[in-house]
């Protein structure tokens, strides 16, 4: 097997202006580099077309349907990924559509990988959302990973320019979840090589 670092997908899951998503992706992909266990890639689903009319057949059944122009990079960007993280907001106690739109575009991209998450959002710190992408994923034969991090009322944790108040906290939290990931990456990365071997 392969010494090279496996490679972290950051997904930024919110397309609304002003949205808070790349601060909070900009300081876990901090804790990411400094865990020095993965080759991190942001993916800013803002920079992608992600239209919400699927294809008529779904891609568990035709796992590599005619996408937009603009959706074959993040395909072969999500396609590269050995894992994943997704930095979501909670909206009306769920996920963004366009988060929605680029899980239900792909399938094959998921298979068997492993999933982590950030939230943050008001009083709940994103965990409506997370709980609705651990069922989400779960359909997509993915691991979500136990632990997470999550901010409630984001906006009283990090100053003006994006910094946390009080780091050690959260990032001990995401330290724990890249632990986890790691693991299970390391784990599932090598059961497919296995299994496309076989």
């Amino acid at each position: 097997m392969s010494n090279a670092p496996l490679k972290l997908a950051v997904v930024i899951g919110s397309v609304r202006d002003g949205r808070f998503g790349p601060a909070v992706a900009s300081w876990f992909t901090e804790q990411a580099q400094r865990h020095d266990a993965f080759e991190v890639d942001v993916i800013d689903l803002a920079e992608a077309h992600l239209p919400l009319e699927l294809p008529a057949v779904p891609p568990a059944l035709e796992p590599n349907p005619q996408r937009p122009e603009g959706m074959i990079e993040l395909t072969r960007r999500l396609t590269a990924a050995d894992a994943f993280v997704i930095v979501t907001p909670d909206y009306n106690r769920s996920i963004p559509a366009a988060l929605k739109a680029a899980i239900d575009w792909h399938y094959t991209q998921w298979d068997a990988k492993a999933i982590g998450f950030v939230g943050y959002s008001g009083a709940s710190g994103g965990l409506l959302a997370i709980e609705h992408l651990r069922q989400i994923f779960n359909e997509l034969n993915a691991h979500t990973v136990r632990e997470y991090v999550s901010f409630p009322r984001y906006y009283l944790l990090f100053d003006a320019e994006g910094q946390l108040l009080e780091p050690d906290e959260p990032a001990a939290a995401a330290a724990a979840m890249l632990d986890q990931l790691h693991w299970w990456a390391s784990a599932l990365n090598t059961a497919r090589a296995v299994q496309a071997a076989a």
